[in-house]
């Protein structure tokens, strides 16, 4: 049963309760567990939505408190969150803290659990750093919350979420916060941490009820646990009683001398006020200074009664976990903290007694730590609160929580426009030096102005001393560039596809197709460090092609309507298509231009670099999330074989999400046609001659295939491709595209009929291609997956670009190979038919290759 705790007086002793004033006339009541009072005291502020506000004696944001006692109180709750989740799932947890108030909690809880990573969200935007997400807090005068990560993936994992404030009373903030997330990033579990839950008993029930909602764990823990019982008309009471002091009618002002009085050291309470780091300190830290920005040195002239003292902050150490803070950040921070305590311990007086350590805004954490190191290594007693943007009334009576107020402008060109800033409980305190610890974004003219901050404070103590910490700022990597188009990329039109790539056509890439083989078979490079020389077709192979152009276009048109048919159908009524280059690239034109004819639609297209064993261009994706919603990408290929490529996409696009914290793409692929059987996207599965597979660049835009070699692409480039400008003549890519869209209005019917019948199907993937060339690589003696490529297309693309070994035809086979018979006989490769073949052709590369050599062992000399 709930206790009342607010008799006037603290449990035990004769010292006045810190909220007895409020509670007298208003009537609120505290009840709950007895340390309530110890923890919580009460003040006004003038808020339309709420009048009374708990202020923590234990939090370090408005009452002055020893370091250790502060710290303590979040490493604590951090070690029974990590108790709660157990060693492995505490490895997975990431814990996110509320600025302004929570964001040095939120860090001591996380350094509790030891092993997981930190961020808050902040009210500074940053330029360059991308937001991840966002909340508002409903009770707060200030409520837009950002989520600011550097790396985007710490808030993807499926691993637990650990969400710190320092008071839980409607939960409206931390559903919010969770709400928002769990759309975005969707986990099982999550933790709620708080110094005091104050929920009602209306409230409590909701947290069970949003768990099941979700369909995920929501668990809580906190330091105390009570409720506040309002009378009736208390906010109307309290803007009236708020209204009498501010104007002057009640006198609020500190009087000259007052020495306020705090809290005493919390005992008893099962706090680990003094935890121990669990990682060795380096007595001799680095002395470098600075992350991304340096403290101004000139510009800023330093107040006449206060000190400069230089930090000497680790470079490139985050100052807080504003765009996260890991555990190995945390390393570092404890092996420079003497270093920097020594510091500041030498530019104290030498007779002070008395020393505060005051933080600025959402800057709780890196003051935090230097107080408590501090703590350790003077003879003064020493104490630490920090500044706040909240407007809370001052009253001079002791059992009122906030004794005094200072009041000063932002100092720190805030997003939100110029406005006044608070320190409390520090004017008339009696501190013999005061070290305000600020970031460098707030080393300002107004910080150093007559009213401002430094000044507030010379006021009331003999010795002010200011640390700047440098902010850190994310590296912002460069911008990626636009799309390249035709005509200056690639003889398609502009507007039919956008190239995400770069331009290496003044790169000599090409090497003799027999060196490129036995490199890349040797391990000695990869397929995409190079390129093969172009084949130039004779004029009878040019001939095959446009004989096959002009039997299959029918067939095409048919398979591109009804693929297009089922993306808008399936999956979006307004896709961006993204073929993958280049064999995807004519495909994705002519499901633009299907699109286009028959729903009069204008879709985005984008041709992007996709290499084995290598992955997807992530940069490419980052493009395409940055202009589009990933949801609405279709990627888009011409064909499968086995699936590798099926297969390589969908890890690519995982490891990508977990890099960048980017999700919502869909690796699934639309295809022309899908023998293979690896995809439920597509308009055929017959294994047919796509004519585009006849010929490299002269029917792909004249774009060669794409090259990814670390001496040309870095890591904020694009993949690599050139344009063949010098094949204009015999250039085929737009007659192709033409001769296929011709047949659109005579198979519009037939489209209709087929994408209703495929809508209606099961088209599971059975993978019944992957498992044929298994088979035929072992009963070849092959044992290379790789190095066997069924369906006509691949098989085309061996004959062109590989060493084959030789060529299995389905018996019976017709037309549809003439092409590949062609290229075997001018290539001196055997056509071996067979009877059972899944495919229509399979070529095989040469196993084991050197130049020269036959054979399955790769020894024999062909003469």
């Amino acid at each position: 049963m709930n206790k009342a705790v607010n008799d006037g007086v603290r449990p035990g002793n004769n010292e006045v309760w810190s909220g007895s004033w409020v509670a007298e006339r208003l009537g609120v009541e505290l009840l709950g567990d007895p340390e309530l009072t110890d923890l919580l005291g009460l003040a006004l502020r003038r808020n339309p939505k709420r009048a009374h506000l708990l202020v923590s004696n234990v939090l370090g944001k408005h009452v002055p408190q020893s370091p250790s006692i502060v710290y303590g109180y979040g490493f604590t709750l951090g070690r029974r969150v990590r108790e709660l989740l157990g060693r492995e799932e505490s490895r997975r947890a990431v814990v996110l803290g509320y600025a302004e108030t929570a964001t040095g909690l939120g860090h001591a809880v996380a350094d509790g659990i030891a092993v997981a990573p930190y961020l808050h969200s902040t009210r500074r935007p940053v330029a360059g750093v991308a937001t991840s997400g966002g909340f508002e807090e409903s009770h707060s005068h200030a409520t837009s919350h950002l989520l600011l990560p550097e790396n985007p993936a710490l808030l993807a994992g499926e691993g637990p979420l650990v969400l710190v404030d320092d008071e839980f009373s409607t939960g409206n903030t931390v559903l919010n916060t969770i709400r928002d997330l769990h759309e975005r990033y969707p986990r099982d579990r999550y933790v709620v941490v708080a110094l005091v839950d104050m929920r009602s008993a209306a409230d409590a029930g909701r947290l069970d009820e949003f768990a099941a909602e979700i369909g995920a764990r929501v668990d809580l823990v906190a330091a105390a646990s009570g409720t506040v019982r309002l009378p009736e008309g208390v906010l109307e009471r309290g803007q009236e009683l708020v209204a009498r002091y501010e104007t002057g009618s009640e006198s609020s002002a500190a009087p000259s001398g007052l020495v306020a009085q705090f809290p005493a050291p919390l005992k008893d309470k099962g706090i680990d006020a003094d935890p121990s780091p669990e990682v060795a300190r380096n007595p001799n830290p680095p002395g470098a200074r600075g992350t991304a920005r340096q403290a101004p040195t000139g510009p800023h002239p330093t107040h006449n009664r206060t000190t400069r003292v230089e930090l000497r902050w680790p470079r490139n150490l985050p100052d807080g976990g504003r765009h996260g803070f890991t555990p190995q950040h945390r390393i570092r921070l404890e092996r420079a903290l003497p270093a920097m305590a020594a510091r500041l311990a030498d530019a104290l007086p030498e007779d002070a007694h008395r020393v505060h350590i005051l933080g600025f805004e959402e800057l709780m954490y890196a003051p935090l730590r230097l107080a408590r190191e501090l703590e350790q290594v003077v003879d003064a007693g020493v104490t630490y609160s920090t500044t706040t943007r909240s407007p809370v009334l001052a009253v001079d009576d002791p059992g009122y929580a906030i004794r005094t107020r200072l009041t000063f402008p932002a100092h720190d060109t805030p997003a939100d426009g110029p406005g006044d800033r608070y320190a409390y409980n520090i004017a008339g305190a009696g501190f013999d030096a005061v070290v305000a610890v600020i970031d460098d974004t707030a080393d300002t003219p107004e910080l150093h102005a007559p009213d401002g901050l430094l000044a507030r404070l010379a006021e009331h103590t003999p010795h002010v001393i200011l640390a700047v910490v440098p902010s850190y700022v994310p590296e912002r990597p460069p911008m990626l560039p636009e799309p390249l188009r035709g005509p200056a990329f690639s003889s398609y039109a502009p507007e039919e596809v956008g190239w995400l790539l770069q331009d290496l056509s003044d790169v000599t890439l090409e090497a003799p197709t027999e060196e490129r083989e036995e490199a890349i078979q040797s391990g000695g490079a990869h397929y995409a460090e190079s390129l093969p020389v172009e084949y130039q077709p004779s004029e009878q192979y040019q001939q095959l092609f446009h004989t096959a152009l002009d039997e299959a276009a029918g067939r095409l048109a048919l398979a591109v309507g009804a693929v297009t048919e089922l993306v808008l159908a399936e999956r979006s009524p307004h896709p961006v298509l993204v073929s993958l280059a280049r064999a995807g690239t004519p495909v994705g034109v002519l499901m633009r231009r299907w699109a286009q004819y028959r729903h009069g639609l204008e879709l985005p297209h984008y041709a992007v670099s996709i290499v084995r064993g290598r992955g997807i261009d992530a940069n490419a994706l980052r493009y395409l999330a940055a202009h589009h919603d990933p949801a609405d990408v279709v990627f888009v290929d011409g064909w499968t074989g086995k699936g590798a490529i099926t297969r390589e996409l969908t890890d690519a696009v995982r490891e990508f999400e977990e890099s960048d914290g980017i999700t919502g793409f869909d690796p699934e692929i639309a295809v022309l046609a899908d023998p293979g059987s690896c995809v439920q996207t597509y308009g055929t599965r017959e294994d047919f001659l796509i004519p585009s597979a006849c010929l490299n660049s002269t029917v792909s835009g004249l774009i060669s295939r794409t090259v990814l070699r670390s001496d040309l692409v870095g890591p904020h480039d694009f993949h690599g491709a050139k344009f063949y400008r010098e094949l204009a003549g015999v250039d085929v890519s737009v007659d192709f595209l033409d001769a296929v869209a011709a047949r659109f209005p005579e198979v519009t019917d037939a489209v209709a009929t087929l994408s209703k019948e495929l809508l209606a199907a099961d088209r599971t993937p059975t993978w019944e291609g992957w498992a044929a060339v298994e088979r035929i690589s072992e009963e070849y003696g092959i044992h290379d997956v790789n190095l066997v490529k069924p369906g006509v297309g691949e098989t085309t693309r061996v004959l062109l670009r590989r060493v084959p070994w030789k060529i299995l035809a389905r018996a019976g086979a017709g037309a549809d190979l003439d092409h590949v018979r062609l290229l075997a006989e001018q290539r001196g490769v055997p056509v071996e038919e067979v009877a059972e073949l899944p495919y229509t052709c399979v070529g095989l590369i040469h196993p084991k290759y050197t130049r020269g050599a036959t054979g399955a062992d790769g020894k024999a000399v062909a003469v």
